[in-house]
């Protein structure tokens, strides 16, 4: 089983990414997914939630500015990052979900820098 997230670079405040985790092994329509994010001097913390049903979650600070989607086709999880800020600026890792459906598994992080 292997997860990898793409798509982080260095973008001025006020402009987008989009991140993609792309994955083998795992069937991602039928999983809880999730982006996550360590910002410097900071703990990991939950960026957004996507479960298998459709439902999503999003953490305050992003709320109305990111989207959580999926392709099943691709077997890709994206998250859209509009309006982003420099506290933005952090590691984003995608991970599958294992509280339903164990174990959960971390890919490895894709670098996020937002300029002021």
């Amino acid at each position: 089983v292997q997860l990898q997230a793409s798509g982080g670079g260095l973008v001025q405040a006020g402009g987008s990414l989009r991140l993609s985790c792309t994955g083998s092994g795992i069937i991602f329509s039928i999983n809880d997914m999730g982006w996550y994010r360590r910002a410097p001097g900071k703990q990991r913390e939950l960026v957004a939630g996507l479960t298998s049903g459709g439902r999503t979650k999003y953490a305050d600070s992003v709320k109305g500015r990111f989207t959580i989607s999926r392709d099943s086709a691709r077997n890709t999880v994206y998250l859209q990052m509009n309006r982003l800020k420099p506290e933005d600026t952090a590691v984003y890792y995608c991970k599958k979900e294992g509280l339903l459906r164990p174990p959960e598994y971390w890919g490895k992080g894709t670098q996020v820098t937002v300029s002021s």
